[in-house]
């Protein structure tokens, strides 16, 4: 079933452009660990996630950027967690350091969007990113992607679009100078 639950939302990620090829991962906290994408798997097709435990080496199979889902899991109470890369929130994360959604939806649900540094798969983007997501649903790793957090998966997906299409808006209108 776990299986049937990460495709059902890589294909949303998918379809909406929010992922691209192999790009980004999902994960859901379980049983003394968290279940994750595999390293270079397509997000819209089936396939068992990996398990990785709360501490200790992750599994080769393990997608590469387990230390950031091991580290927001360690430090908040979320249960699961997308990392997408959609192309306005990568692109607005250039340049700037928080994004404030102009409509409606985003200024309701996530009013601000922090935007972090590091570099993929590196402690420090782990930090950064689970520091963001203590008091947040959503963060942008600047130049990199989104990382969305939550009680489900459909809601770190939620928040995923919530961010995109916010980001879309503003460039759009020609607001995001005037956020940044």
């Amino acid at each position: 079933m776990l299986d049937l639950e990460f495709e059902r939302i890589g294909k949303r990620l998918f379809l909406e452009g929010l992922v691209g090829a192999n790009f980004g991962n999902m994960s859901m906290r379980g049983e003394g660990g968290f279940y994750i994408t595999r390293t270079g798997a397509y997000l819209d097709a089936r396939e068992m996630p990996a398990f990785v435990p709360e501490t200790g080496n992750a599994p080769p199979e393990a997608s590469s950027e387990y230390r950031v889902h091991r580290e927001v899991y360690r430090a908040t109470p979320h249960l699961a967690i997308v990392h997408a890369h959609p192309v306005h929130a990568v692109a607005a994360s250039l340049d700037a350091d928080l994004i404030r959604p102009a409509d409606s939806e985003g200024g309701m649900l996530c009013p601000e969007i922090p935007v972090v540094e590091g570099k993929p798969g590196t402690d420090e983007i782990a930090r950064n990113v689970a520091g963001a997501l203590r008091g947040g649903r959503i963060v942008i790793v600047r130049g990199h992607g989104t990382f969305a957090a939550g009680k489900t998966l459909d809601e770190a997906y939620t928040y995923t679009s919530i961010a995109e299409y916010a980001c879309r808006i503003l460039f759009l209108s020609g607001r995001l100078r005037r956020v940044v």
